[in-house]
């Protein structure tokens, strides 16, 4: 009996480099003492439909699909990804990565690992997927998930398939979703507003105004000042409430919002760009 010890990283990895169900890679895993290679083999000797060898390849290309639900209440986004534009602009992979994004919404899919998990008639998600690889000799895989849940969500695709965007709101209005949400794939914001950037962000942008203020030889005294109307500046362009919105740059986006109702709140987006 194998005395290596098998990881959950371990199974995570073989998971990845074969679409394999998680028991099954523990104990491939475990039958070849941690060999990855001998383990693939031991799957595809038992009759699994593995993407053998296809691990190490970049898959770099695919579809980005973002939907909602029914109620508008919650929102998905999937990357089926694969090598190759040729095989992303394909029609029937495009319907192939549609059908996984149905089976999401379908089943209220909370997690990645949950999805791969769903059946499509009486195939799991990760086996279809595994079809596919052996269908067009591409690595393929659902490399990405996003969910979101609001009292609205706003899901817009964006260049054929290479962009999905996400916006909650916290009271329906379809015309505010649509707009944010175009302009959330138009200027990539880092976040909401100030005071939601992540700290880390914030903390190297001051750092790197206060220096670039120092560069200019203003006095020490001067740096913090000076680094704070930078840091506003940042905010500006890089904070979604703050930016100028791209449909009338006379206005902010919080201005618009408050154009169509004055308590609209964005509660949170999602942006996920191929190849990203």
């Amino acid at each position: 009996m194998s005395t290596t010890t098998i990881t959950a990283a371990d199974i995570n990895k073989l998971r990845q480099l074969t679409g394999a169900g998680m028991m099954d890679c523990r104990k491939a895993l475990t039958e070849s003492d941690g060999d990855f290679e001998a383990a693939i083999d031991y799957l595809r000797k038992k009759g699994q439909k593995v993407a053998a060898l296809r691990g190490d390849r970049d898959a770099k290309e695919g579809v980005i699909i973002a939907q909602t639900s029914a109620d508008h209440k919650t929102g998905y986004i999937i990357n089926v990804s694969c090598e190759t534009d040729f095989v992303s602009k394909n029609a029937d992979y495009i319907l192939f990565a549609q059908s996984i994004m149905n089976a999401a919404v379908q089943n209220n899919v909370q997690s990645l690992e949950q999805l791969n998990a769903v059946k499509i008639g009486n195939e799991s998600i990760a086996d279809k997927i595994n079809d596919q690889v052996a269908k067009i000799g591409e690595k393929v895989s659902v490399s990405r998930f996003e969910r979101v849940e609001a009292p609205y969500v706003a899901a817009y695709i964006h260049g054929a398939y290479r962009m999905g965007v996400l916006v909650g709101l916290s009271k329906p209005s379809e015309e505010a979703g649509k707009d944010v949400a175009m302009q959330i794939a138009a200027m990539n914001p880092i976040a909401i507003d100030q005071h939601s950037v992540p700290a880390d962000i914030l903390a190297r942008e001051k750092e790197i105004a206060v220096e670039q203020v120092k560069a200019e030889g203003k006095p020490a005294e001067m740096a913090e000042k000076i680094a704070s109307g930078k840091l506003n500046k940042f905010f500006k362009e890089s904070t979604l409430l703050a930016q100028a919105f791209v449909k009338d740059n006379t206005k902010s986006v919080s201005d618009f919002l408050k154009s169509i109702d004055p308590e609209l709140k964005v509660t949170t987006f999602k942006r996920v760009v191929l190849g990203a």
